[in-house]
């Protein structure tokens, strides 16, 4: 007799976003992705998936269909999922998740009128936080990454993109690794991990003393760590923008990088237009973060080398900046994918808020937000072709929320701890309301 690790059955909607394989999604197709909707007129009882022993889903379909082929099999876990929804783990591209010392005192000045870069220049924003990051003890770093990732899991996301950037230097950023690395080998859900040690620039360097130390120093440590085993990194970031890496800098930078086998996923053209959307491209760059300046020959080199845009309206809303081109990017055929921006200066965890910002302050469709926040959000890290979608051969990653219509999760702003009754990592229930 065949045994499977999970069963949902009688779902009234079953969201794959895709059916075909697809890594991204672009354009008219982001908001005319797969779903299986039981109509009020049927009389099927919903849809129902499976997931195996591997954690990889089997089978979607109609209640009767997978009931009469798998009638002799037995299952380790059966959700009845009723008049509820299934999409997929919900993926944030962008968060800074390790780090000691809020910025609640600066996000009163920002109030009071303070720009970002003048609290920056102030001693404040990221330098901040790198002298609180650099005291504390890796045991605390993974304490407090622990419980923000479990927020993340509750809030539905089961794969997020971290990085680091908060030391400046070889030991705090190696320190800060190891604290995501032990977040890879222990938490339930997936974590991509990106060197970010050109954040900013540190308070005792000059720009060019920076780069220097990046690519003579910290990326080749790195990469010995790697080849180690220690450490375990997909990505490299650099913060290009004026006043702190140039775009020669963050090329040079990006080159070493790639040279040591990390994508490209980088900060670019948040605050000033410095055309680094289209050297990143030439680059080869996996993803981009940010692009609110970005220009019209930026998201045609995107387009054309297929970088994922990775926009994230938590810092339009906070810093009250001119949101990205969202919607010329997805007419111009830029895979969109949305992330938390979490980090110091932006304390949100939530992805279902995150996405109901995408449409109010991106103008985007709640088709375009759930794609851009499950299938485009993992092609950003190049895990779309496991995650982002329920499809047959992926991993059995969901959340099961408890309304009429998943539009629901992005509907009911804030509401998100109310609607979601599980969230599954590969047919593991790994939360439960």
């Amino acid at each position: 007799m065949a045994a499977f690790r999970l069963l949902v059955k009688h779902a009234r909607q079953i969201v794959m976003v895709c059916n075909k394989g697809q890594l991204a999604l672009r354009g008219q197709d982001m908001k005319q992705f797969a779903v299986l909707t039981k109509s009020d007129q049927s009389s099927s009882t919903g849809y129902s998936v499976i997931v195996d022993h591997n954690g990889i889903i089997n089978a979607i379909g109609p209640d009767e269909e997978i009931e009469q082929t798998f009638l002799e099999c037995e299952f380790t876990k059966i959700i009845d999922a009723t008049d509820m929804c299934v999409i997929p783990g919900l993926v944030d591209g962008h968060t800074h998740p390790v780090w000691a010392g809020d910025r609640v005192h600066e996000f009163k000045m920002k109030l009071r009128g303070a720009s970002y870069m003048e609290v920056h220049a102030s001693g404040g924003g990221i330098n901040f936080t790198v002298r609180c990051t650099r005291a504390a003890s890796e045991d605390d770093l993974y304490n407090s990454l622990q419980k923000r990732a479990s927020i993340m899991m509750k809030n539905g996301t089961t794969l997020f993109e971290a990085k680091s950037g908060y030391g400046l230097d070889t030991d705090t950023e190696i320190k800060m690794l190891r604290v995501i690395k032990r977040g890879i080998d222990n938490f339930p859900i997936d974590i991509s991990a990106t060197y970010c040690g050109a954040h900013s620039v540190p308070e005792n360097m000059t720009l060019q003393e920076a780069t220097e130390d990046i690519i003579d120093n910290q990326i080749p440590v790195i990469k010995k760590l790697m080849d180690q085993g220690s450490l375990k990194v997909d990505n490299i970031d650099v913060f290009c923008e004026k006043g702190v890496f140039d775009v020669p800098s963050t090329c040079k930078i990006l080159k070493a990088g790639k040279e040591a086998g990390l994508a490209i996923n980088f900060h670019g053209e948040e605050l000033h237009p410095l055309q680094s959307a289209e050297m990143g491209a030439k680059l080869g760059a996996r993803a981009i973060s940010h692009l609110e300046m970005v220009s019209e020959e930026g998201i045609k080199a995107m387009a054309d080398n297929e970088t994922v845009a990775v926009l994230l309206p938590t810092t339009a809303y906070i810093l009250k900046l001119s949101p990205p081109p969202a919607r010329s990017m997805i007419d111009n055929g830029v895979a969109v994918a949305l992330g938390s921006d979490f980090n110091p200066n932006a304390y949100c965890l939530s992805m279902p808020l995150v996405m109901h910002l995408a449409c109010i302050i991106l103008k985007m469709t709640m088709e375009e937000a759930l794609a851009a926040a499950t299938i485009n959000a993992a092609a950003s890290v190049g895990r779309s072709k496991r995650q982002g979608s329920l499809e047959i051969g992926k991993l059995g990653d969901m959340v099961i929320i408890d309304a009429a219509s998943w539009e629901h999760l992005i509907y009911q702003m804030g509401n998100h701890d109310s609607l979601i009754k599980f969230v599954i990592k590969e047919g593991n229930v790994i939360y439960s309301k």
